[in-house]
């Protein structure tokens, strides 16, 4: 749909349990909570919106992935995904496909790029060949410009743009 990446500049916070926050600064404000299998959406200016995380069955992915990766639970991360782990303790990739069908008709994978025991980027990328982006931590610094490109990105995350 878009030609270009679409950068967003903001905050993405594990909130504990089912709880997760996506806040976005620029070039819109807006402010999304997944919590209690709900996905509560309020953009600036608008009522909030809400749907069942049911609906949107690749958040629901996004959600266990953060919850497995953030609190250790590789039981529970292998459990929901096929897992392959690829580099060395200096630069990591981790391989994450949904095991549900339902959700890998929506979701083919989930990377998660890292340099020592910092991740740096955690990547989604959807059946139809979009993807979400997420750089973190320095990843994010400066911040990217806004004609990005996947490319970039991609060099960003495997820490190849601060080498």
């Amino acid at each position: 749909m878009l030609e270009r990446p679409l950068v967003l500049t903001g905050e993405l916070a594990w909130l504990g349990g089912d709880r997760l926050r996506r806040s976005v600064a620029s070039p819109y404000r807006e402010q999304s909570d997944i919590a209690d299998d709900t996905l509560r959406v309020q953009r600036d200016g608008r009522p909030p919106r809400e749907m069942p995380l049911a609906r949107a069955p690749e958040l629901k992915g996004l959600l266990l992935s953060f919850q497995a990766l953030l609190s250790g639970d590789a039981a529970a991360l292998a459990g929901a995904f096929e897992l392959r782990a690829d580099g060395d303790g200096a630069h990591w990739t981790l391989h994450l496909v949904p095991r549900d069908a339902a959700l890998r008709r929506r979701v083919g994978a989930i990377t998660v790029d890292g340099s020592a025991r910092e991740p740096r980027c955690l990547s989604l990328d959807e059946a139809d060949g979009d993807a979400t982006v997420t750089l973190l931590g320095a990843a994010a610094e400066p911040l990217p410009p806004a004609h990005v490109t996947r490319a970039e990105l991609a060099a960003r995350c495997s820490g190849a743009a601060a080498r």
